[in-house]
């Protein structure tokens, strides 16, 4: 086993719990474990099951890799780059909060709302099959079916906690293991694809991490049986921190700028994309202020 501990400086106005929120979802704690200031996350390292643990202050997020196994050199730039995205520290926050302060409908939101940021998943991979299992159904029900798919394909750290699979992983999963998770046919054999495109290279999602090629990338997941625009756009947020996709279809985004506008009718996705489309290359983190919005 080893350990790797390095120090982020936080921005001012960073809201630490929006972190904790997002990672807050399943409060059953197989593969997360959230406290007041505090994150646990299981996750597979190199293949390996680590533990990665983020302690907030006012100032500064202590983080640390447990891992049940050896360090290597590189690591130690692979955690401050990981931890950096997670924390959404790489985002333009602050150009945004500028550029629109004074913007009639949005201005007064981002004052409500200034520092937020959009929490990313630990790995594109594991934002790509939360997006997947998430499509048409409730948040409440995605919960529910991932907790199954990890326990029954995850890995588990020595300290209990459960690490979300990887692509080679659940590329080798049957579908009568994903179906008993709860997924659907199309979603497990989407799952499945997405998998084995990943394991072997032809979908780059780790590559894609360090530059990413936003059209490049949205081609190619779009040509993946199963996968529409608006799992594309939800992935490349979450996954890496892209905030110009476009949630124009995403019923909460639509609900949180009717209550903005104040209008009688709740907006379509043509007008949503319409009325995002002025905010470029900030729309997903539009989306995200209306998110939060809403609760």
């Amino acid at each position: 086993m080893s350990t790797q501990r390095l120090t982020l400086a936080l921005p001012p106005h960073f809201r630490a719990e929006d972190i904790l929120k997002f990672h807050r979802r399943d409060r059953e704690e197989i593969a997360e474990a959230v406290g007041a200031d505090r994150l646990r996350k299981g996750l597979l390292w190199r293949g390996l099951p680590a533990c990665l643990t983020i302690v907030f202050t006012p100032t500064q997020a202590e983080v640390s890799l447990e891992l049940d196994g050896p360090a290597l050199t590189r690591d130690a730039a692979r955690l401050d780059a990981l931890a950096a995205r997670m924390l959404g520290l790489t985002q333009t926050v602050e150009a945004f909060e500028t550029r629109y302060a004074n913007h009639p409908e949005l201005g007064p939101l981002l004052a409500r709302q200034a520092g937020l940021r959009v929490p990313v998943a630990a790995s594109p991979f594991e934002a790509l099959v939360w997006a997947i299992i998430g499509q048409q159904i409730s948040v409440h029900a995605a919960i529910s079916i991932r907790r199954k798919l990890i326990l029954a394909t995850g890995e588990r750290h020595h300290t209990g906690l459960y690490c979300h699979p990887d692509a080679p992983r659940l590329a080798a999963t049957t579908e009568d293991t994903l179906r008993a998770a709860g997924l659907t046919a199309t979603k497990a054999a989407t799952v499945r694809a997405i998998s084995a495109a990943t394991a072997d290279g032809r979908l780059p999602l780790t590559i894609w991490a360090d530059t990413l090629p936003a059209v490049a990338a949205e081609e190619l997941l779009l040509a993946q049986r199963g996968i529409g625009p608006w799992t594309v756009n939800y992935t490349l947020l979450r996954g890496y921190g892209y905030l110009d996709g476009s949630l124009h279809g995403d019923v909460a985004v639509r609900r949180g700028l009717q209550q903005l506008l104040g209008a009688a009718e709740r907006p379509d996705a043509a007008r949503t994309a319409d009325w995002l489309a002025q905010f470029s290359p900030w729309r997903a983190l539009v989306a995200a202020h209306l998110w939060a919005a809403g609760g």
